[in-house]
C-alpha cells in the first residue's frame, strides 16, 4: 500500500499515511488533531541490479556533449 507524506499547517508536524491509491487525494488529519494539512510531493528512489550488472557488463551510455549525451547532435 502506498505511503503518502503530509505536513500540518497549524503545528508544522510532518507525518505519513498508508492508504490505497484511490484515496491519494483525500485529506488527512494531523496526529495532533489539526485538519489543516497539505500533501507533500515525495521523491522515490529505486535501486537494484539491472541486466548485466551482476557480471559487470552493464550497458554504457554514449559519451558526448549536449543535453542528451550527443545522440541528437545538439
Amino acid at each position: 500500500m502506498p505511503r503518502y507524506e503530509f505536513r500540518c499547517r497549524a503545528c508544522g508536524d510532518t507525518f505519513e499515511v498508508n492508504r490505497p491509491m484511490a484515496e491519494a487525494g483525500a485529506p488527512a488529519d494531523c496526529p495532533q488533531g489539526h485538519a489543516d494539512t497539505v500533501k507533500l510531493l515525495s521523491t522515490v528512489a529505486v535501486t537494484g541490479r539491472g541486466a548485466g550488472s551482476a557480471t559487470g557488463n552493464a550497458p554504457v551510455a554514449p559519451a558526448g556533449g549536449g543535453c542528451c549525451g550527443g545522440g541528437c547532435g545538439c
